[in-house]
């Protein structure tokens, strides 16, 4: 069975941030986002909510297929079901202990609970200076396209995702395309059928189209 990658998924279980099976010396890549991060339907970093839901499925990370595909890369899942920016960030610190790389993914969640996109974006932006500030490397990823959130949540999709684009240019972190990874071309602004099981999140197969995206930031 594969190895399980390190979790860290907030105060729900505290398990404890270790290795993910890896070599000693690899170099540690801090995912901190929502359930997009976690792996949700199938996967989630946390033992007690895997018991509890079923969700059994390690394939069913980014993570998973990216440290497949990187060398010398570990990566610990700080992934947390539901949760805005606001509450994303208030892990990073913890999330980022001892990691040399961090990944930041959220805001679908800042839509669906109706709080608007200028919090989301300013809430990114403020982790990415923090992980900057902690001498981290720093990524972020676009939001999803949301099938069940179609048509009503797309245009604030964009919008955010644009931001985000300026976030990157202005702060010279990368940004992964996950929006277009994932879209339908014949149904824009929805994930392709086969690529999400629920309309909310990506199947395994979206999850591994995901970790095709991901780079490690250049150190500075």
């Amino acid at each position: 069975m594969a190895l399980l990658l390190a979790g860290c998924g907030g105060a729900r279980d505290e398990p404890e941030l270790g290795r993910a099976g890896s070599a000693p010396r690899a170099t540690l890549v801090a995912a901190l986002g929502d359930s997009i991060t976690a792996g949700s339907p199938a996967w989630d970093p946390s033992e007690e909510v895997r018991r509890r839901s079923g969700a059994s499925d390690p394939q069913s990370q980014y993570e998973y297929w990216a440290e497949r595909r990187l060398r010398g890369v570990r990566f610990r899942n700080c992934g947390v079901f539901g949760e805005r920016t606001d509450e994303i960030a208030r892990r990073l610190d913890r999330c980022g202990r001892g990691a040399q790389v961090l990944i930041v993914q959220g805001g679908i969640n800042d839509i669906a609970q109706g709080r608007g996109i200028d919090g989301a974006a300013r809430n990114l932006r403020a982790m990415v200076r923090r992980g900057r500030g902690l001498g981290l490397r720093v990524a972020l990823v676009e939001v999803l396209p949301w099938t069940n959130g179609y048509p009503r949540a797309d245009p604030l999709i964009r919008a955010l995702n644009r931001r985000i684009g300026a976030i990157g240019r202005d702060t010279g972190v990368p940004v992964y395309p996950w929006y277009d990874r994932l879209e339908d071309p014949r149904a824009p602004g929805r994930m392709r059928a086969e690529l999400t099981p629920d309309g909310d999140h990506p199947s395994v197969q979206g999850y591994r189209r995901l970790a095709a995206d991901v780079r490690l930031p250049p150190r500075r």
